[in-house]
Formats: C-alpha cells, structure tokens, sequence
C-alpha cells in the first residue's frame, strides 16, 4: 500500500506536511492541503500516528468518509481534530475504500463516519461498548446504545428558504437533488415540496434532477433545462457545488443569474461566499467538534442515544 512518503511526492510537500493535514493542523494552505486530501482519496490511503501503532486499544479515534470532492469537509476534519487533541486522542482519516478493514481490525477507540454509502448492517455489528459509532448526517435504523447520530436539521431551514423565495415573488421552482439515498437530498427536497404545497403552488415533477453533489451534475442538468426551453424562475440546489454548476451552464446561455433565473445551494462552501451564492449555511467545524465530543462521551460511557441536531441558517446573497 502507498506510503507517506509516496503521498508526500505526489503532491510535492514534505512528509512533516502531509502529516500535518492528515491530522488536521490548520499551518497548512488550503490548495496544498486539499491537493494531500485528494491523492490521499485517489490512492485509498490510510494514516497512522506512531503512537497509535503501540497498543493494541488505544486513545485513537478513525474518521471515514466517501471523498474529498467537497470542501466542506476540511472544517469538520478541523473541529474533529481540535475535540479529540484537547482530550488526549489521535485521529486517524480514512476513505471508504478501506473502511472495512479498520472496522474489523477494532484497534481504535471508536469511529466518525461521514460515509452515506456504508450499509446501516455493517455499522450496527461493528458497534460494541468498547467501540462506539457516530454517523454524520445519516440515521441508522434501529440504533442501539453503541451507535449515536449527529445531523443538521435540513427540513426547516429548507422550507424558511423556500418560503423566503416565495416571498420574493418566484412560483416556478427547479430542484436539482443530490444521491436520492441520502437524509439529507430527502429532508431538503421534503422542504422544498412542503413549503410550495402550503402556498398553493405545484411543483412540475419534470423539474426535478438527479445529480450526485458534484458540479459537473448540476452544469448538466441546467443544461437540459436549457435545451429543452424549460428554465425556471429559480433553481434550488441540494449543494453548493451544483448550483456553481448550474450558474455556469447558465452562463454559457448568456441566461443571467439571477433577472433571468435565480439559483440556490445549500452547505456555505468557501466557494459559495466568492460566488456570491445564496445559500444555507451549516456548521461544518461544529458538527466535526460535536461528532467528536458525542463518541467521547460513549466511550467513557455516558452518551446518550438520541440524534444530535445542528441548527443551519439561510444566507441571501447575489443569486437570489
């Protein structure tokens, strides 16, 4: 398997570097830490402080999640690492591709998961007293007392920005959604639907697009309502990165955002503040701190089971 220094090669930083964003020091530059994040993603890469290697059980907590597509995910590396250092515990990051075998080594004192694709089963049976479990805007099924959630309250915050837009006068909405097997692209467009249904306003079903919270997915799917002649007033978007995509392919059209469409995106990426995006911003350093701070209360035994919700809030900036 690829080592440190191997990665450290790749992205042209020292191996003191690259040791610094795996373990999420904030004396890295943006660039060079998400250039380490992604060959780190690209290559399946794992990263182990020394001193976790010593014991077998140990203080070392395992962060898994899907990608390194999003920026987002820098903050909540950032407030996971900041919790667990103030307590005495190493982290290790790693990627869905070798979850597994980390969840059945059962060497750490407990797993972060940030990965939406990880059946509920194999969570749920990895769970154990001396190895607890916080999932990151999921709720497992049949959660027991080794498993806890931490999400951001997407539905209400959703329909105050629709309700908003209804306000401002737009009836014809677009949705372009994320994976359709997430909580959060189905407390969203739950949102979204709830709030045009309590104003007496239909929402066309052909409006609807599926992407998967890349840009590139959001570019084509406003693409296709171009083509098809079939703009909406405004496009409501279940990420960040779409609705960049969207206003691009909008661009292209010479359809200007937002007197000729309005578009919105959701996550208050650091992209969405240069672009000027209206969007809804959620906690991303807190949410890391917090998942970090609920498994250390598991693991001395005195967390609770309940799900854990984080309050987002709307931005209204240029686009809407």
């Amino acid at each position: 398997m690829i080592g440190l220094k191997e990665i450290a090669k790749l992205a042209g930083v020292s191996v003191s570097t690259v040791s610094n964003v795996l373990n999420g020091r904030k004396n890295v530059g943006q660039a060079t830490r998400e250039r380490v994040l992604q060959i780190c993603s690209e290559y399946g890469y794992m990263e182990t402080s020394g001193k976790a290697a010593k014991s077998e059980k140990n203080k070392t907590v395992i962060f898994i999640f899907s990608d390194f597509d999003r920026d987002f995910y820098l903050k909540i590396i950032e407030g996971i690492s900041d919790c667990l250092t103030e307590n005495g515990y190493d982290l290790i990051i790693c990627t869905n591709k070798s979850s597994a075998n980390f969840m059945r080594s059962n060497f750490a004192s407990g797993v972060i998961s940030l990965d939406g694709s990880m059946p509920d089963e194999l969570l749920v049976s990895a769970a154990k007293a001396n190895f607890p479990i916080v999932v990151m805007d999921r709720i497992i099924e049949n959660e027991h007392a080794h498993t806890k959630s931490v999400i951001v309250d997407n539905y209400p915050v959703m329909c105050e920005m629709v309700q908003g837009l209804v306000d401002k006068g737009f009836r014809r909405f677009g949705y372009i959604g994320g994976l359709a097997f997430t909580l959060d692209n189905k407390e969203r467009f739950a949102g979204l639907i709830d709030t045009l249904a309590k104003n007496g306003i239909p929402f066309d079903q052909k409006l609807y697009f599926h992407g998967n919270y890349r840009e590139n997915s959001g570019y084509q799917a406003a693409k296709i309502m171009i083509l098809s002649n079939d703009v909406p007033e405004v496009v409501v978007c279940a990420n960040d990165n779409m609705a960049i995509g969207a206003i691009k392919a909008f661009e292209e059209y010479n359809i200007k955002v937002p007197e000729d469409v309005a578009v919105t995106g959701f996550d208050d990426s650091d992209m969405a503040a240069v672009a000027g995006l209206t969007t809804i911003s959620i906690p991303r350093y807190e949410s890391g701190y917090i998942a970090a701070k609920e498994l250390l209360a598991m693991i001395n035994g005195t967390g609770g089971k309940e799900p854990f919700k984080l309050s987002a809030s709307v931005k209204w900036r240029g686009t809407a």
